[in-house]
This record gives structure tokens, C-alpha cells and sequence, in this order.
């Protein structure tokens, strides 16, 4: 046989391997099995800011395999939409469809997307339980897959990235996110287990605040009140919070005087116009965002406690709160809740580095501000 016909006969041989994909299976975060023909190249995201993995994951065009989302980033953080529209401009072509929990996710929709996995978010779970969503996306062909960044983010970011680099078949870009994870938050957890007798300060986090007139939205045991914890932080409203999210009153703030109080922010004008929201994220504007960092503090929850007397108020980027990128949050917690222990560490560095070595949009400052006791 000539080297020609060779090389044809070797190339005819390979063709069913070319063209049938190894089938995965994966377990997702809620504990359900799924197997898939091969990696999926059709996907739905339950939530627009699911991409803030699709990015690391598929760093060329972290839209590539999108056929379908929720509407919910241009809304919630459009500063990161902006960057990503710069970018992917034929992102704006995506459908868009409506969410589960209010009802008015379209079956009919999704099925003529033709997608091969749908990726929730475990929040999402209850709704999609009561309205039987599940064994009705089956029947079409179409399965479900639970992660989670919210509810336990430090349990199931790494293995929820584990999974969708699974999914992906992007193991090996997964895994290297995950070493990077892992690495930076021990850089905040090893020196805060190694202090005997930790002296923690008392942490109050507002979550969104300024989004409402009411005081105040908070975090339990778990997402930022989490992050204050591994941070060296107490978590004002632990005790007042079975659950991970939840509101305390205004009261109950000037009885706990808190030594420092974190808000966050991002820029809601699609939900709130003009509101006294603080409006950090990428590119934001930082006078403006102390102004009305500044602002809040003037209410009555706050005028007097202790935080606010000796200037520790912070304000930080909201969407940390449900995304793979929380250990800069926590970094930058630590650098507040612990100067003395944390000289060197440096969370936008750390960030600058994420966006250099996972991301395909460039770093923007504007994450978070801080006032000094005469701004307060």
C-alpha cells in the first residue's frame, strides 16, 4: 500500500472516533446524576451572570456555547456587561427568557433553542421543584444542572466549577481555576488560624444598601457572612439570621455597634433609578460612590455607632456575593478587619491577576471604597 492510500485508510479508520464524543457523567451540586453524550455545546444559563464562569472556563468567547439566558446582567451589573458587550458584541443576539421563580420561564422557548444541558443555579431549585420543571425539560430531552456560588459558596464554588468544567470539557481549565481559588483563600484562612486568642471585630453587613428606604438587608451563616468569618470577622447578624439571607432593624444595629460595617453595591438604575445604592463595580466612580457611602451613614440605624465614629465603613462590588471570584472579597475583608496581619496582601493584585490569567476582558478598578472618620 502507497503512503497515500496509507494515510487514507488511517484517516477512514479514525472517523467514528472523530465523530462520536465519549459520553460524561457528571453529579451535580443538588446530588442528581446526569450523563450527556459528550460535552455540551448548546447551553442555556438559568441567570446572565452565569458567565462570570463561562469566562474562566471558555476564555476565547465565553459565549460560545450560550444559546439562551436570563436577562438579569445587563440589569445587575452593567458595568461588567459593557465590558463583555465591548468585547463579544453579538452578545446582545442572545435570547432571553424569563426566570423561575416568578413563573415565566418558557418551556416552548427552550425546547426551539435546542440546547443540550440548562445550568441552574441551586436557588433556583425550589421553583423549579414546585412548578415540576425538571420532569418536564426531561421529557423534551433537556437536563438540568445545579451549581451553586450563593448559598455555600466556600463548599461548592470549586466543585461547581469541577462540574461545569466537566460539562464543558474543560477539566483542565477548571482545575487550574480551582488551584488558584484555593491557593488565594488560603492565603487569608492559614494566618487566620494560626493567631491564638484572634481579637475578631464585629462585622455589620448591609447587603444592597441604599436599594430600598428600609434597614436593613443582611447576610446569616452564610454567603458575606461567611466571608466575614473567614476573614477574622464576627458576623453582626449571625444571631438575628437562621438562614443566609434575611433584615435586621435599624434598632438593632445601634444596640450591637458594630466596629465596622461593610455595605455593598453595584450600579442598580435599571431597578432603582437614582437611588442611594452605591454604585462600585468596574470603571465605577469613586468620589460619587463615597458621597453616597458617606450618605448612608447619615440614617438613624447609624449615625453614633462605633463604626461609623471611627470611620471603618466600607463599601464592596455586590456580585461577589455570587460568582467564583469571592475569595478577592474575602481578601479584601481581611485587609480591612486585619491591617497589622495582612501588610503585604494586596486583593487588587489579586484581582488584576484573575482578570490576566482567566478572563477575557480587562481589569477595571471600582470594586470597593472605604471612608476615612472625617468623611463619616
Amino acid at each position: 500500500m502507497t503512503p497515500t492510500r496509507m494515510l487514507g485508510a488511517t484517516a477512514l479508520a479514525l472517523l467514528p472516533t472523530l465523530a462520536l464524543a465519549d459520553p460524561i457523567t457528571l453529579t451535580d451540586i443538588a446530588g442528581r446524576e446526569i450523563t450527556l453524550e459528550g460535552p455540551a455545546d448548546r447551553v442555556i444559563l438559568g441567570e446572565g451572570r452565569q458567565i462570570f464562569f463561562a469566562a474562566v472556563l471558555d476564555g476565547e468567547d465565553p459565549f460560545q456555547r450560550v444559546v439562551g439566558w436570563r436577562d438579569d446582567f445587563r440589569q445587575a451589573s452593567p458595568e461588567s456587561y459593557a465590558q463583555y458587550v465591548e468585547r463579544f458584541p453579538d452578545l446582545v443576539d442572545i435570547p432571553t427568557f424569563g426566570g423561575f421563580k416568578d413563573g415565566t420561564f418558557d418551556i416552548e422557548q427552550a425546547v426551539a433553542l435546542d440546547p443540550d444541558v440548562m445550568i441552574l443555579n441551586l436557588e433556583a431549585k425550589a421553583a423549579t421543584d414546585e412548578a415540576g420543571y425538571e420532569e418536564k425539560l426531561a421529557k423534551v430531552g433537556i437536563p438540568i444542572v445545579y451549581v451553586d456560588f450563593r448559598e455555600q459558596p466556600f463548599e461548592h464554588t470549586a466543585q461547581s466549577m469541577q462540574i461545569i468544567g466537566k460539562l464543558f470539557g474543560e477539566d483542565a481549565r477548571a482545575a487550574e481555576f480551582n488551584a488558584f481559588y484555593e491557593a488565594q483563600i488560603a492565603r487569608v484562612t492559614d494566618v487566620i488560624e494560626a493567631q491564638e486568642n484572634l481579637e475578631r471585630p464585629l462585622v455589620f453587613v448591609e447587603r444592597a444598601g441604599g436599594y430600598s428606604e428600609d434597614c436593613c438587608m443582611s447576610f446569616g451563616n452564610g454567603n458575606f457572612g461567611t466571608f466575614v468569618e473567614l476573614a477574622g470577622g464576627e458576623n453582626m447578624a449571625s444571631p438575628f439570621i437562621p438562614g443566609t439571607f434575611g433584615t435586621i432593624n435599624a434598632e438593632q444595629v445601634i444596640a450591637s455597634d458594630p466596629d465596622q460595617i461593610v455595605v455593598t453595591g453595584g450600579n442598580w438604575e435599571a431597578y432603582v433609578p437614582g437611588g442611594a445604592w452605591i454604585g462600585v463595580g468596574p470603571g465605577s466612580d469613586e468620589a460619587k460612590a463615597k458621597a453616597k457611602l458617606a450618605a448612608l451613614m447619615e440614617r438613624p440605624g447609624f449615625t453614633g455607632v462605633k463604626a461609623v465614629e471611627n470611620g471603618q465603613i466600607h463599601a464592596i462590588w455586590h456580585q461577589f456575593y455570587n460568582n467564583p471570584y469571592s475569595f478577592v472579597a474575602v481578601q479584601r475583608l481581611a485587609t480591612w478587619l486585619h491591617p497589622d496581619l495582612f501588610p503585604d496582601l494586596d486583593p487588587e493584585a489579586t484581582l488584576l491577576e484573575l482578570h490576566d490569567r482567566f478572563l477575557p476582558v480587562d481589569y477595571q478598578p471600582g470594586y470597593w471604597v472605604s471612608l476615612d472618620a472625617s468623611a463619616s
